[in-house]
C-alpha cells in the first residue's frame, strides 16, 4: 500500500497558528481604541466654538468672498455716506447647529473648565438685533443697536437653557442695547474695501446695568454696505452678573467676551 504524502507544516517551530490569531486579534484591539480616542476626541473634548468675529470674512458675506481685497474704488455711495443707515438682517445666514454666522449677529465667549473634559469656549450668538448709524460728513453722529438675548444659540441647547435664569438672565434682563454717546470722526471718507478702525465710545446695558464702554470696531463698506465686527472683553461683577454653576461646570473665568457682527445699509 503507497502511503499519502504527508501535508507540508508551513508553521514555523516553536509559533503555532494560533499565536498568529492571537496576535492579530491583539493589532485589532489596539486600532478599535485608537479609533474610539479620536471619536470622543472629535465629538467631546475638541473646542467646538466658532473662530471670533473677523472683518474681512464678514464682508465676505456681502461681496460673495472678496471682502479681504481692497481697491481704491470710490465709495458707491458717491463722496459722502450721509444719513441714516439700518442694520439688514437679510444679509447672510444664521443657523447654530450647523455653525453658519455669516448675519448680523451679537454674542458672547468666555472660558470654562467642565468636568471630565477640560478646557472650552462657551458661546452663543442672536441673529435678533436692530439699530441705525447717522452719518454727517465724515462723522458717525449716532449710532446705537438693540440685541435679543432670548435667542442666543450655541452648540448646546442646555447652556442656553440655563441663561434664561443664571448667568445674564434672560428671563429678567431679555435685551443688551449700546448708545454711542461720543461721535467718531473718521477723517476721510474710505475707499471701497479698505478696512478702517474706530474706537466707539457709548453706553451698554447688559443684566439691567449700563456703563460707560470704550469698544474697537473694524469697518469697511462693501458695495452698499458698511460691515462692522467688534470684540470688547466685560467682567461680569461690572454688570452683576453672577458666573453659572452647574455639576458638569468646574469653573468659568471672571471675564467674557462681547462680539458684534453687524451690516449697515442706507435707508
Amino acid at each position: 500500500m503507497t502511503n499519502s504524502p504527508t501535508p507540508t507544516d508551513t508553521t514555523s517551530p516553536g509559533r503555532p497558528r494560533s499565536g498568529r490569531r492571537w496576535w492579530w486579534a491583539g493589532l485589532a484591539g489596539l486600532l478599535v481604541v485608537a479609533l474610539a480616542g479620536v471619536a470622543v476626541w472629535y465629538f467631546v473634548f475638541r473646542d467646538t466654538a466658532p473662530a471670533e468675529v473677523d472683518i474681512d470674512t464678514a464682508a465676505e458675506s456681502v461681496d460673495g468672498g472678496n471682502g479681504s481685497s481692497a481697491s481704491s474704488t470710490p465709495s458707491p455711495a458717491g463722496d459722502s455716506l450721509d444719513g441714516t443707515w439700518s442694520i439688514d438682517t437679510s444679509i447672510g445666514d444664521f443657523d447654530a447647529a450647523g455653525s453658519v454666522f455669516t448675519s448680523a449677529f451679537v454674542g458672547y465667549r468666555v472660558n470654562e473648565q467642565l468636568a471630565g473634559i477640560g478646557a472650552k469656549t462657551a458661546f452663543g450668538r442672536t441673529p435678533d438685533v436692530t439699530g441705525t448709524l447717522t452719518i454727517d460728513g465724515t462723522t458717525a453722529t449716532n449710532a446705537e443697536f438693540t440685541a435679543d438675548l432670548t435667542t442666543l444659540e450655541s452648540d448646546d441647547s442646555r447652556r442656553d437653557g440655563q441663561l434664561r435664569n443664571q448667568a445674564i438672565q434672560t428671563s429678567q434682563f431679555p435685551t443688551a442695547t449700546f448708545t454711542l454717546t461720543e461721535p467718531i470722526d473718521i477723517g476721510a471718507v474710505p475707499t471701497e474695501g479698505t478696512t478702517v478702525t474706530v474706537d466707539a465710545t457709548g453706553e451698554l446695558t447688559l443684566h439691567g446695568v449700563t456703563k460707560r464702554v470704550t469698544v474697537p470696531l473694524d469697518t469697511k463698506l462693501v458695495d452698499d454696505t458698511i460691515v462692522v465686527t467688534g470684540l470688547l472683553d466685560i467682567r461680569f461683577a461690572d454688570f452683576g452678573i453672577s458666573k453659572p454653576t452647574s455639576a458638569a461646570v468646574l469653573s468659568v473665568e471672571d471675564t467674557g467676551t462681547m462680539e458684534v457682527q453687524l451690516f449697515f445699509t442706507k435707508d
